[in-house]
């Protein structure tokens, strides 16, 4: 097993939704509609206009991990006098692969994609599965957080 990291081009938009949607439903979410026009759609739209980037780990030309960085803009902040942000998505490594460092190494990747941005902060959601891997990375959490639903 020799792994090898690039970047997300649009020819590899299929395996990459595909990887998305199992770790949504791996994580719980239900699958009540077709996600895929709607994940085309942003994925397509951001890579072309540079506020969203994704590393993916390769082994022998098949996809076994990826990472997604959309970066958001807020009014800036004291903690974050720029208001960019990166919000980080599509961590997600196939069954065989984990425990490898490969979520660790692509994790690293978009970070420092978000870093290069200029974000002040980067923000996930965590799966119970990755929250080791953010907090050994140096994540906190933030007990502010909160969501409204429609």
């Amino acid at each position: 097993m020799e792994i090898v990291f690039r970047k997300l081009i649009q020819d590899d938009l299929d395996v990459f939704i595909e990887m998305r949607i199992n770790q949504l439903q791996e994580e719980g979410a239900v699958p009540n509609l077709d996600l895929k026009p709607q994940l085309y759609e942003y994925y397509i739209k951001h890579l072309e206009d540079g506020t969203f980037v994704s590393w993916l780990a390769i082994d022998d030309r098949k996809i076994v991990g990826t990472s997604g960085m959309s970066f958001v803009e807020k009014p800036p902040y004291y903690s974050n006098p720029y208001g960019k942000i990166g919000l980080l998505s599509s961590m997600y490594t196939l069954n065989e692969y984990r425990r490898k460092g490969i979520a660790k190494e692509l994790l690293d990747r978009v970070v420092n994609e978000a870093k290069d941005y200029d974000c002040g902060a980067v923000q996930i959601t965590a799966s119970d599965m990755g929250i080791l891997l953010y907090k050994d990375y140096g994540f906190k959490k933030n007990e502010n957080f909160m969501q409204y639903t429609f």
